[in-house]
């Protein structure tokens, strides 16, 4: 049994039920509705006041749509969320609202916040009227919250708004409530990284730092890593496995270089590869079928092209049967004396006589005929096996459906009567075969009535070519038994994934965009750089608190990594939190940098365990604590639940200020001050109105445009 085999789940979302509206919602004040807009996952859930605000949200569905082609024709209109299924075979046709995390398309947003309303009991019919708080981006555009803002307030006609950023709501459910709490945020979700910094409970927004890189651009990374690895299976490569692949088992290195050095160790490559196990089919492409079970589905195949025969000869039939009946109805309308009708009649079936007509109507009754006897032949023939295992019998159907063919392209050649005509004719009649017998009359029959009707179609020529090769005139040899041949390799095997360094990868991209040709800074460069624009006792401030949010901040050693990044940055005489040691704060050794002095700390560890005397090692101990020392604790704190500590935010943010009109958006404000206008608080973006530069009004331009031309007709004097 092979380890570290992992089999793909291949999630399949199941369709989100309509939901009855919580008994809360109606009552004599609107309950809250949050959503958490997020451009990978959407989330959306009421804010139910009381001890216990009710379980998470009731919605989580994909941020994407997509729309089917026959949707204005009748067909399915536009998917949304998890009613799609499987994404991988449409992914070619998912559209999404969002360019990065910026909400622009706001037709597909319609889209989703219908999906949503519909699917949590809420009639959008007229009016939503409950208060919404929503999640934007950090520094979101005016243009977008303008067009947010109108789809809410004139589409929906919502009560009131509030904007929040979700990262700032996520900090807020894991901070202490009513403290103004100082730190930075870092957040990393599908589309990009953002580094935030917290004064007083506001954000900064003057310092705000965002990265273009996030979950998405991971998983194309480790996309393009494992089809250039293994170009066998490009297809079955997805972008779902790939980010099935980051979620479940990749991790962060916290110390990369180091980590691909263990790597190149062969056991512990052995020990911590994860073999992805793809589906596969274990039968072999070459056929494994008995001779009895061939016979089978040749006999199948023909009970089959024997009903499509007659269902074809059937449907003829009806269409002739009516077309006579429209031919008589014309002819008795002779013979009563209308003759108007009668030759309104003649125009509209294109003839020009009644004698035509008298010899179509004979023509037509003759193959009416011929055809329902052939029906009736061919319900007795059904009765009959037609193929059968003796040798002889089956040269014979052969021979006859070869007759058959070759007869119309006789008939069809100007050679009615030949001699191969009468000999096929008697071999048929000494065969005994009626059937065949008067089939092959039926197509050399002098007096045809209408060949138009025996015209082979081409269907019936290559039906009859494809038949051909299992009836040969030759005596078919005995077929051999069939061994089933095995193959040289385990197919088991050969459909694996070994992901091994990719495991890493894939997700240190945040911190080296290089890898894959991005010319950005990483979070490490990008918080050292936030840090020094602030004072020193402000930078200190900060980094006592540094929290991390959001869906990508989930790999395993993430937080280790932090801390670790944050250590070699700070200059000497900081203090940080880790998990084995406490950074120095004072030492002689000024001259050491942070991460040079974690290193002379290592050793200081390496010689106590060497020490054997326990009276030299409690003494080099004692030495060794009195020059570590704590004064301030520097910690790098996970968000409890980084996916949803957003919506749990808002949510609790809305239960606070649900009387508070100093952060809600009215309808009043919207119209007065118009859709980019933000009441602040403190989860939100700090408003910027808009500055439009001043018309100068027209007893200005007239007074300056007197004093133009009063110094031009000076100057012109001047110079007269």
């Amino acid at each position: 049994m092979e380890t570290n085999v992992f089999r793909f789940r291949d999630a399949r979302a199941a369709p989100d039920p309509v939901l009855e509206a919580e008994p809360v919602a109606f009552g004599s004040q609107p309950v809250p509705l949050v959503l958490d807009n997020g451009s990978f996952q959407a989330r959306a859930g009421w804010a139910c006041p009381g001890p216990d605000p009710g379980p998470e949200p009731r919605l989580q569905f994909r941020a994407v749509c997509a729309r089917g082609r026959g949707g204005a024709r009748g067909g399915p209109g536009p998917q949304v969320g998890n009613a799609l299924g499987s994404l991988e075979p449409l992914r070619w046709m998912l559209r999404s609202p969002f360019d990065r995390n910026v909400p622009v398309n706001l037709e597909l947003q319609e889209l989703l916040l219908d999906y949503s309303f519909q699917h949590l009991g809420v009639s959008s019919q007229g009016c939503v009227d409950h208060p919404i708080v929503l999640t934007e981006a950090v520094c979101n555009p005016l243009y977008s919250r303008q067009m947010m803002s109108e789809l809410l307030f004139e589409c929906y006609r919502i009560p009131k708004v509030a904007y929040g950023i979700d990262s700032l709501f996520s900090f807020y459910h894991n901070m202490p409530k009513n403290a103004l709490s100082n730190g930075l945020i870092i957040s990393s979700g599908y589309q990009c990284t953002h580094i935030l910094p917290v004064l007083e409970g506001r954000l900064d927004a003057k310092n705000c730092k965002r990265i273009n890189l996030g979950g998405s651009q991971a998983a194309s990374y480790l996309q393009r890593l494992l089809q250039l690895k293994y170009p066998g299976h490009l297809a079955a490569i997805t972008l779902s496995r790939m980010e099935e692949i980051l979620q479940e088992h990749s991790y962060i290195a916290e110390d990369y270089g180091a980590e691909l050095q263990k790597w190149r160790c062969p056991d512990y490559y052995e020990n911590n590869v994860h073999k992805m196990q793809l589906p596969f089919s274990s039968k072999l492409l070459g056929s494994t079928l008995t001779a009895e079970e061939k016979q089978e589905r040749r006999q199948q195949q023909l009970r089959r092209l024997q009903e499509l025969n007659a269902r074809r000869r059937e449907e003829k039939l009806q269409l002739d049967q009516e077309r006579l009946e429209r031919l008589l109805y014309v002819q008795e309308l002779l013979e009563d004396g209308q003759m108007d009708q009668f030759h309104k009649a003649l125009i509209e079936l294109n003839m020009d006589s009644p004698e035509e007509l008298q010899s179509y109507i004979q023509k037509l009754t003759v193959a009416v005929e011929q055809a329902k006897q052939k029906i009736l032949q061919a319900e007795a023939s059904l009765e009959v096996d037609v193929v059968d295992s003796k040798p002889e019998v089956v040269r014979l159907v052969a021979s006859t459906l070869r007759a058959v063919l070759l007869g119309r392209r006789l008939v069809f050649g100007t050679l009615a009567e030949t001699p191969s005509v009468f000999r096929i004719e008697s071999e048929l009649r000494f065969a005994g075969d009626q059937f065949l017998h008067s089939l092959v009359i039926a197509v050399f029959c002098p007096q045809t009535p209408d060949l138009e009707q025996l015209e082979p179609s081409l269907e019936d020529v290559e039906s009859i070519n494809d038949f051909e090769p299992l009836f040969s005139e030759e005596a078919p040899e005995v077929e051999k038994p069939v061994t089933t041949v095995q193959p040289v390799f385990n197919l088991a095997a050969y459909h694996q994934l070994f992901v091994g360094t990719e495991r890493i990868r894939a997700p240190e991209i945040i911190f080296q965009p290089s890898l894959i040709g991005e010319e950005q800074a990483g979070i490490a460069e990008t918080l050292h750089y936030v840090l020094d624009r602030y004072p020193k006792a402000v930078q200190d401030t900060l980094v006592q608190n540094v929290f991390l949010t959001g869906g990508n901040v989930m790999y395993p050693g993430m937080k280790a990594r932090m801390e670790k990044e944050l250590l070699e940055m700070r200059p000497f005489q900081s203090s940080f939190q880790v998990p084995v040691l406490l950074c120095v704060v004072s030492c002689p050794l000024s001259g050491i940098s942070s991460s040079r002095w974690l290193m002379l700390l290592d050793k200081i560890e390496h010689i106590l365990k060497l020490e054997e005397n326990p009276e030299h090692r409690k003494i080099l101990t004692n030495h060794s604590k009195s020059i570590l020392s704590s004064p301030r604790e520097a910690r790098v704190q996970l968000a409890s639940n980084p996916v949803l500590d957003a919506w749990y935010g808002a949510r609790d943010w809305a239960l606070d200020h649900l009387e508070d009109s100093g952060a809600w958006v009215t309808r009043k404000d919207y119209e007065e001050k118009g859709g980019e206008y933000l009441k602040e608080h403190c989860a939100s973006n700090t408003y910027v109105p808009i500055r439009l530069p001043k018309q100068a009004s027209r007893a200005s331009e007239t007074q300056a445009s007197g004093r133009g031309s009063g110094a031009s007709g000076s100057g012109a004097g001047e110079q007269a």
